[in-house]
């Protein structure tokens, strides 16, 4: 790739950051080097992942491609390690409000997004955006370990992989920094770990270690799956509304009577600049 300059904007959900990458006619090619870069919060901009704003039908991407005549945006997500991932939660409302103040979309309506997970239909309220997830695959129990402890865990599938702990402590869960041990036969491409304790009657908080990033501020798709376990556990009606609090804010998860998962939480531009890539 040449030495141009390209043009960014930072945001976060819930202190889940992006460096998100306006692309609209498909021409850049993002290395994992390259990704690794930008998320480098010592030599880069610094991000949880990077997210290519891109039109359904400027990419070959066979997600994309099956959203044409549907969704006109889609989401070209990477982890900060480089890795290519199907979703991401928080990182698709700060496209929203990207798409929003960026890119001519009205936001009074319903706003479809295509994802590697299929198309998403973002809702704005306010400064808030509310995001139908899919429904949840709830594939049975698991075990998850950090240093000689292991807990029992919920193995939930949001489009990308879940093994949700419930905790006593969420500093039972030691140091994140260090991936958690898992059931790599269960997880060939890796998994999410969500460590979980009881704050109140529906109302958890969360720490979160996610594939291809590390210990993360909040984890949008992690969420979901985190109240999904909470409302088998507690055996709550649908369409009960639960607050997980995660290290840098709180969602408000709901799982419907026609088995969708409804996320709302803010989302925030920061910052916009240019960079050489």
């Amino acid at each position: 790739m040449s030495n141009d300059w390209y043009s960014f904007v930072k945001g976060h959900g819930t202190e889940n950051d992006f460096v998100l990458l306006p692309d609209a006619n498909g021409r850049l090619e993002l290395t994992p080097e390259q990704v690794r870069r930008l998320c480098d919060r010592h030599a880069g901009i610094g991000a949880d992942g990077v997210i290519r704003v891109v039109r359904t039908d400027a990419t070959e991407d066979p997600a994309a491609v099956a959203a044409r005549g549907e969704a006109l945006w889609f989401m070209d997500y990477y982890n900060s390690d480089g890795s290519v991932s199907e979703m991401c939660g928080n990182g698709i409302r700060v496209l929203g409000v990207f798409l929003a103040t960026h890119a001519d979309v009205d936001s009074r309506g319903p706003l479809k997004v295509a994802t590697r997970d299929g198309i998403k239909t973002l809702t704005f309220h306010g400064s808030e955006i509310t995001v139908d997830m899919g429904s949840p695959k709830v594939l049975g129990e698991t075990k998850v370990s950090v240093a000689d402890r292991s807990w029992a865990a919920t193995n939930i599938d949001m489009g990308n992989p879940h093994a949700v702990a419930f905790v006593d402590d969420l500093a039972d869960a030691g140091s994140l920094f260090e991936a958690p041990g898992h059931d790599e036969s269960a997880y060939p491409n890796g998994v999410n770990v969500e460590f979980v304790s009881r704050v109140a009657d529906r109302h958890v908080a969360m720490r979160v270690h996610e594939r291809g990033s590390g210990e993360t501020r909040s984890c949008g798709t992690g969420a979901c799956a985190v109240m999904v376990a909470a409302a088998l556990a507690d055996k709550a009606d649908r369409c009960t509304s639960y607050d997980v609090d995660v290290p840098g804010g709180r969602l408000q998860i709901v799982w419907t009577d026609d088995d969708r998962i409804l996320m709302t939480g803010p989302a925030v531009l920061v910052a916009e600049g240019v960079t050489d890539l």
